[in-house]
């Protein structure tokens, strides 16, 4: 292999691992603003391992940190970072498929887990006095109230005992007022389908670039290893 022909797969490699690593920081950004955002973590305990924004931004932390390597390993001509490179990026895909694999096999179960956690906080709300549990009861409300739904199935969860979030127009002060009629389960879980239907998108941008970028490793290592080159 020409002298050329190294500078090129160097360069295509800096490139690639230069994108996938603007790819992971922008996703452990959008994870971070997700979290500052969202109004459900205190709804789903049980769920938090799979949220979305806690998805992203553990991914993507771990892409910036491999991706980093492999351009210092490019750069350098370090067969020792290279090497190390393929072996974490090769880890990092294996994990990325088993969670992929999780989420296709185990999708029912997570549904049910969501449930439970839903009910668990409704019946927290509805049994604690007005001063306990302000932040659970702050989020209940808002996703009541942002997605315009009413208990988890129906309004009826309640049991009587509907808050005002529930309600669809003023005056929700009234004896007798209008409550959404749909259950916030059904409209939650689509709300999470679609994050990660995105976030499923990303991921698998992400794995095809760091498989493009452990093809263009090989050959590149490969030349150093036959010229004694990279342990300078």
């Amino acid at each position: 292999m020409n002298r050329s022909c190294v500078t090129c797969l160097k360069s295509l490699l800096t490139a690639l691992n230069l994108l996938c690593w603007l790819c992971g920081a922008f996703v452990v950004a959008f994870g971070e603003f997700q979290m500052m955002h969202s109004k459900f973590a205190s709804l789903v305990t049980s769920f938090w391992p799979i949220f979305p924004a806690n998805t992203l931004v553990v991914t993507g932390t771990i892409v910036t940190c491999v991706c980093y390597l492999g351009v210092l390993g490019g750069l350098r001509e370090s067969r020792c970072m290279l090497i190390s490179f393929f072996i974490l990026l090769f880890i990092l895909m294996l994990v990325e498929l088993a969670m992929a694999l999780v989420f296709l096999v185990y999708s029912r179960e997570i549904t049910s887990f969501f449930e439970e956690d839903l009910r668990r906080s409704l019946e927290i709300y509805r049994q604690s006095s007005p001063s306990a549990n302000m932040t659970l009861k702050e989020d209940f409300d808002t996703v009541q109230h942002l997605f315009r739904c009413c208990g988890v199935r129906g309004e009826a969860d309640w049991q009587g005992n509907v808050p005002i979030s529930c309600c669809i127009q003023d005056p929700c002060n009234s004896a007798t007022h209008t409550n959404w009629g749909r259950g916030c389960l059904e409209v939650l879980r689509n709300w999470f389908a679609r994050n990660y239907l995105s976030t499923g998108a990303g991921v698998l941008t992400m794995f095809l670039i760091q498989f493009l970028c452990m093809c263009v490793t090989v050959p590149l290592f490969c030349h150093f290893s036959r010229h004694g080159l990279g342990y300078k």
